[in-house]
């Protein structure tokens, strides 16, 4: 793919991500899943998910090693790239290089990605400082790399640190000044997630340019309900990994029992 038509491609990405009209994006983590998600006529886009990732690696999330993540970006991006359909890859918090991170995946023909706040290293969240100038490092080597349209969706992980929803709105202004085209607020502690007065607060100062986790079970906002709200961009992370293994393992049970 040339720059040209891989800017191209990252463009037509950014444009999907439309407050009250949002993006929806069902994860994978492999190339077979990249496969099933590409063969359906209404996925307008794929992302990867890292926590599924490394676990069919094996390993933790926070864990997983950059050469681990890309190997299986790499697998994902050869089933979804030649579709021609937009690629959005979760590179946790960057690595160390984070510009030598962003080069590599859009040589794989990626055009997005989502980068944390956390250092997974130090397990603590960034400064605000640090944070903002790799978003600023990273939308910089998207555009040496010829796709300036590079998307960036800014993972805040703040509400998970003692933090609180005007700490999440700070952070997600400057994100968004940095170049970072969407803002992604995880949720605070014991996997909660983001609640709907704080989603409608976080819209409501983002402007819509808001991603929201949505947590597959009752009791929980749906798309419907996030789409009202004004959301721009909707993914499951590792829900559907989630929802796949315990099937395997319900019908091993079963297998194993009968």
């Amino acid at each position: 793919m040339t720059s040209l038509a891989q800017n191209t491609l990252a463009a037509r990405f950014r444009a999907l991500h439309q407050p009250g009209n949002p993006l929806v994006l069902t994860n994978v983590y492999d190339a077979a899943t990249a496969s099933i998600i590409a063969s359906l006529p209404s996925a307008k886009a794929v992302a990867t998910a890292s926590f599924a990732i490394a676990a069919t690696e094996g390993v933790y999330d926070d864990d997983m090693t950059k050469d681990q993540n890309l190997a299986a970006i790499k697998k994902i991006a050869a089933v979804v790239v030649p579709k021609n359909l937009p690629l959005t890859a979760d590179l946790q918090d960057g690595y160390d290089d984070i510009q030598d991170t962003v080069r590599k995946v859009i040589a794989l023909g990626v055009v997005g990605c989502n980068l944390e706040d956390v250092d997974s290293k130090a397990r603590k969240l960034r400064t605000l400082e640090d944070a903002v100038n790799r978003i600023r490092l990273a939308v910089e080597a998207a555009r040496e790399a010829g796709v300036p349209e590079f998307a960036i969706n800014a993972r805040t992980d703040v509400l998970g640190h003692g933090g609180s929803v005007e700490d999440a709105i700070e952070r997600g202004k400057a994100f968004l000044d940095a170049g970072a085209n969407t803002v992604f607020v995880w949720g605070g502690p014991s996997g909660r997630g983001v609640s709907r007065k704080e989603v409608e607060c976080l819209v409501d100062a983002l402007d819509g340019r808001l991603n929201v986790i949505l947590k597959m079970g009752e009791g929980f906002l749906t798309v419907k309900e996030l789409r009202e709200i004004g959301v721009a961009r909707i993914s499951v992370g590792p829900g559907l990994y989630l929802i796949a293994m315990n099937a395997y393992k319900d019908a091993a049970e079963a297998l194993l029992g009968a």
